[in-house]
């Protein structure tokens, strides 16, 4: 396999932990060991106490499988996969989807692995545009004209990586239409799903609307424990998942021990992880809207609607990427220009899911008080 250079993780790879600031961070503050064990109740901290650090069963541990369906109101233990993190989901199940002659369409800008991964097997892939002149929706006409009888694969991401967007309900059942119409499968990427801002938004999870549709599941968004590197599949389509674990016996094989038992855990405590990571969404989105009040005109965005991330733009006189170099250098922050995303508009993304956003937001403060006035 011949794959692009992932630009997002180059860019992290060179600058993630040297710089003071993360202001471009995907995930939410990090939950501490100790509060995390604090949580288990006397089954999980037995297990804890007693795990020995041998494999694991290649699906994984049953108990986390059984908590992660519970998350699902279709899906039972067997229609769910463990997995290294949400990214050996991806690489996982698009290498069993599609092949050359195969067609995909993929939401974008979005996450490089959604689309590259499949291009380097081979397959065709268009991209469907979200444009922030149209809220960064999806466009449903225009997803069902992109659908050719090759199309195998269908990918969108709910709540939306960079731009915080949300899809109604309508645009949704939509897509989920489009997909059984064109004999697709359709992946939606729920990594952010309970961090919707208003609840009532939120929408059926994918495994829940169909067999032709899967959920991608991760520790690392909502969850607070990108550390794990826990990810998961659920799907009703058990052919499909036993050809994906197949092909992880070449990756993977199993997930680590620990990390499992730690999942489970938090699963298990999910309203009291959730509400952490809700509380400061929500503290830190109020001073973002502080923020682009302070600095009209220079800063702007379509306010997200769930995640912990956006997408803004900076006035055009003002090139993304050479102040995004200026500000880490000056202060110590860092943003991700929306070139990461290969997108051509003056946007970056900004995270807003970490305990230091005040001081980032001071910092950035600083230097646009000095290239923008």
């Amino acid at each position: 396999m011949r794959i692009a250079e992932f630009e997002l993780e180059r860019y992290f790879a060179r600058w993630e932990f040297a710089v003071r600031h993360l202001l471009c961070a995907s995930d939410v503050e990090g939950w501490p060991m100790g509060e995390l064990l604090a949580l288990a109740d006397d089954e999980t901290a037995a297990l804890w106490r007693d795990l020995r650090l041998g494999y694991t069963e290649a699906q994984g541990h049953p108990l986390l499988r059984r908590e992660i369906a519970s998350l699902y109101a279709t899906a039972a233990p067997e229609d769910v996969l463990v997995l290294a993190g949400a990214e050996e989901g991806i690489f996982a199940l698009v290498n069993v989807l599609v092949g050359p002659g195969d067609h995909a369409i993929v939401t974008w800008p979005g996450y490089q692995s959604l689309y590259d991964v499949a291009r380097a097997c081979g397959a065709e892939v268009t991209l469907h545009e979200l444009r922030e002149e149209a809220a960064w929706a999806i466009d449903v006409d225009a997803l069902r004209r992109q659908v050719t009888p090759r199309t195998r694969l269908i990918v969108i991401n709910a709540p939306h990586n960079p731009t915080g967007m949300l899809p109604d309900r309508a645009t949704f059942d939509a897509v989920v239409e489009i997909a059984a119409e064109a004999g697709a499968r359709l992946l939606v990427d729920e990594v952010y799903r309970y961090l919707e801002l208003d609840d009532a938004e939120r929408l059926p999870a994918g495994v829940d609307t169909g067999p032709h549709v899967l959920s991608l599941g991760v520790m690392s968004k909502s969850f607070a424990m990108a550390g794990l590197r826990i990810g998961w599949l659920a799907t009703r389509d058990r052919e499909l998942l036993d050809r994906v674990a197949a092909f992880k016996d070449y990756t993977t094989i199993c997930a680590s021990s620990p990390s499992e038992i730690l999942a489970l855990i938090g699963l298990r405590a999910r309203e009291v992880v959730l509400g952490r990571s809700r509380e400061l969404v929500l503290r830190n989105m109020a001073a973002l809207d502080d923020l682009f009040a302070r600095w009209p005109g220079t800063l702007s965005w379509v306010r997200p609607r769930g995640g912990s991330i956006g997408f803004p733009r900076l006035r055009t006189d003002l090139d993304v990427d050479r102040f995004s170099a200026e500000l880490v250098e000056a202060e110590g922050v860092l943003l991700l220009p929306g070139s990461r995303f290969g997108h051509p508009g003056n946007h970056f993304r900004i995270g807003f899911g970490r305990a230091d956003l005040d001081a980032a937001v001071t910092g950035l403060e600083r230097h646009l008080a000095r290239v923008a006035r």
